[in-house]
């Protein structure tokens, strides 16, 4: 059986798509390509560690097909490759679920770069931590730190695998207030590259996800975040 392809770049410029096949089969990666989105979907490997995004492209976009694979509970690490490059565009891409947004032109360099830390960030493994709990109960907002699952009121709640960092970052540090700095540093790391209005459009988005629950993130004016059951 042929291995998953460590990434697949979705893009339907010839030119861009060997130019990043070249380099990052140079930084030895695994490459498959795919010229839109519908073919995208059909080669899609759930082994896939990463998917390099157009967003405009003829049929559908990009942006259209990450939210199909986010709505199917698929949180394959996405980078969004556009020429679309105002505030609002790159917040739409992180809103959907993307991982990370690069405005063409590019350099190559600052691609293969970010697409090392996207994969350091989503596949960092901390040690298991024996005193402390795999489950975090408050009410019936049910959060399982092993396998990633959020329930609210015996339902699952589909969350990206930030909008889930952001939320376990908050309830196990409840009450402290955290600046969106702060959550960027925590949740983003050392992707320099992210806005801090994007901290609110994740923590929009998770508020809205649990439902009641939401209310529990608070947001002090010209401070930052805090979760609070109380």
């Amino acid at each position: 059986m042929n291995k998953a392809p460590d990434i697949l770049i979705v893009e339907d410029e010839i030119d861009i798509r060997e130019i990043l096949q070249f380099n990052l089969e140079s930084e030895g990666f695994k490459v498959d390509l795919a010229e839109s989105a519908e073919e995208a979907l059909q080669k899609y490997n759930s082994g896939c560690r990463l998917i390099l995004l157009d967003v405009m492209m003829e049929g559908m976009s990009g942006y259209k097909m990450a939210e199909k694979l986010r709505k199917s509970g698929n949180d394959t690490p996405i980078i969004f490759i556009t020429a679309k490059n105002t505030e609002n565009d790159i917040l739409t891409g992180f809103s959907i679920g993307a991982d990370d947004y690069i405005t063409k032109p590019f350099s190559v360099r600052e691609v293969v770069a970010r697409v090392k830390s996207v994969l350091k960030r989503t596949e960092i493994q901390q040690p298991a931590d024996k005193s402390e709990k795999s489950v975090i109960k408050i009410e019936e907002l049910i959060l399982d730190l092993d396998t990633k699952k959020v329930m609210v009121n015996d339902g699952n709640v589909e969350l990206t695998r930030t909008e889930f960092e952001i939320l376990v970052f908050l309830v196990k540090n409840e009450n402290k207030i955290f600046s969106r700095t702060d959550i960027l540093d925590k949740v983003w790391r050392d992707n320099e590259f992210v806005l801090e209005r994007t901290v609110d459009v994740h923590i929009a988005r998770l508020r809205k996800k649990i439902g009641e629950y939401g209310k529990l993130i608070i947001n002090k004016t010209g401070y930052g975040y805090s979760f609070s059951s109380h």
